[in-house]
């Protein structure tokens, strides 16, 4: 399984019981008990995406899984479980190390291999491609034909900033199709 976590996206106090489950009456509301993210990525991928975002509260807890590959839930470890872990950050981590907002031995746990993708503005000539994919996938997704991309259009497209990166670069081929 491929199992995706926003961890930018679910408040602290809910991310915890998001990732690694927990049993019934734990908490007020908790009224079964529930597997955590760890626990469903069994076998497979754990994607943990803006994981700069991750409260320093909970990076603690989140090292002893990877160290150990056991959640823990009413006091009792769980059985071993089996998992890669994927990680993203809008950021280095080592700047929010530097910052004091990210853990350094955490960061050693999960920077097995980095890959840095650059930011459209830092590779023009990719830009046309990207967009001609784009409008491929939205012109599929609305029944309609895909729109051809000329020499103009191209050199606009390579003179754009792009803040929002890939997002942006979809939903303009998106409005192109539309």
């Amino acid at each position: 399984p491929f199992v995706p976590v926003n961890c930018g996206a679910i408040p602290a106090e809910l991310l915890e019981s998001e990732l690694f489950g927990h049993e019934k009456g734990a908490f007020t509301g908790a009224i079964t008990s529930r597997a955590g993210r760890f626990e469903l990525a069994q076998g497979g991928t754990l994607f943990l995406d803006q994981i700069d975002t991750l409260a320093l509260a909970l990076q603690p807890k989140l090292l002893r899984v990877l160290q150990t590959r056991q959640v823990e839930q009413g006091g009792q470890a769980g059985p071993p479980l089996g998992f890669r872990v994927l990680a993203s950050a809008s950021r280095p981590l080592t700047e929010a190390i530097a910052e004091g907002r990210f853990r350094e031995d955490l960061y050693y746990r999960i920077a097995g291999y980095a890959v840095d993708l650059p930011a459209l503005r830092q590779i023009p000539g990719d830009i046309p491609l990207l967009f001609d994919h784009f409008l491929g996938l939205a012109a599929a997704r609305h029944g309609r034909e895909k729109p051809a991309l000329g020499f103009q259009d191209r050199k606009v497209l390579q003179a754009h900033h792009w803040p929002g990166n890939a997002h942006e670069l979809r939903l303009v081929a998106e409005r192109r199709v539309l």
